[in-house]
């Protein structure tokens, strides 16, 4: 499991990285963290920029935590996290990379990722389809054309693929200086065609301030469902 945690949160703002922000108690990324705790992992990598790596390592979990220097990009941040695994990953092992910053990861949408990313070739990845009508917009901001939403989603993270391919397709896209959003979209380069995946809702990225108290609302909502289903195991 790699954790991509270098950015800067440019459209955040503010002087702290968005991972490293107070949520519920704790920061976004450590949110995160005990999302993935509950996954089985054999290892989770965070990759964050260097002055922020004690603070990364200092969260205890059950899975094993590792530390390493990210990149100036994420893909350079995910290649970086694969060279780390180089000596114990085989080219068919599966890796899965989930954003530092989606706080509210559901356990069951990430086995279903992982699940559908074993069945796949081109692996997976969650997603939602798009709901709402698309326009499209020139330099000033004026409408130009509405796009057809239908075959259209929104990716979301965990993206699950085998070591081997991901890792050279990374490597085959930033040598071409082409523009990778998403370890999916280096993955299509090359020709493959990785799965989407049902995710949910609220399985939101934190990106601006409000954000945030989504995420606050979101985490809160599915504690209270845990709660509920256990009390419901346990009533009889």
């Amino acid at each position: 499991m790699i954790v991509p945690a270098a950015g800067r949160g440019t459209r955040f703002g503010g002087e702290s990285p968005k991972q490293y922000l107070p949520l519920a108690g704790e920061t976004v990324l450590a949110q995160t963290l005990r999302r993935l705790d509950g996954a089985k992992a054999l290892a989770i990598l965070v990759g964050t920029a260097d002055g922020h790596l004690a603070m990364a390592s200092s969260l205890s979990l059950r899975t094993p935590l590792r530390v390493f220097s990210g990149g100036a990009e994420r893909a350079l941040t995910v290649l970086n996290g694969l060279g780390a695994l180089a000596n114990e990953a085989r080219d068919d092992d599966l890796v899965a990379v989930h954003d530092a910053a989606r706080p509210c990861l559901r356990l069951a949408d990430f086995l279903s990722v992982v699940a559908a990313a074993a069945a796949c070739p081109g692996g997976a990845l969650l997603a939602r389809p798009v709901a709402d009508t698309v326009k499209r917009a020139d330099e000033a901001g004026c409408v130009t054309a509405t796009t057809d939403r239908r075959g259209l989603w929104l990716a979301q993270t965990p993206q699950v693929f085998a070591y081997g391919p991901l890792k050279a397709s990374l490597e085959d896209g930033l040598a071409a200086h082409a523009v990778l959003t998403d370890e999916a979209s280096a993955m299509e380069r090359q020709g493959r065609h990785p799965r989407l995946v049902m995710g949910h809702a609220d399985n939101i990225k934190i990106t601006l301030p409000e954000d945030l108290r989504m995420a606050e609302i979101y985490l809160a909502a599915q504690a209270e469902e845990e709660r509920l289903r256990h009390a419901d195991r346990t009533r009889f």
